[in-house]
């Protein structure tokens, strides 16, 4: 094998082994109420784990923007 081969070979190999995009892109979810966290207690942990049962992770492939008014 020539040297001009074998660096070819060496760099297809160097960029073949470095994946460009394959993470998964996180989603961001906005989850929006007009009164405060603490009417609806079982809301938060259900709306979670109903994202956990579909395969959504918050902190892992996925963001949730908590935003309460407050009755405001």
């Amino acid at each position: 094998m020539k040297r001009r081969e074998f660096i070819t070979l060496l760099g297809g190999a160097a960029a073949w082994g470095t994946p460009a995009g394959a993470q998964e892109p996180r989603r961001v979810i906005g989850f929006l109420s007009g009164v405060s966290s603490d009417t609806f207690p079982g809301v938060v942990a259900a709306f979670a784990q109903g994202l956990n049962d579909t395969g959504f992770i918050e902190g892992n492939n996925l963001s949730i923007e908590w935003r309460w008014a407050e009755g405001q």
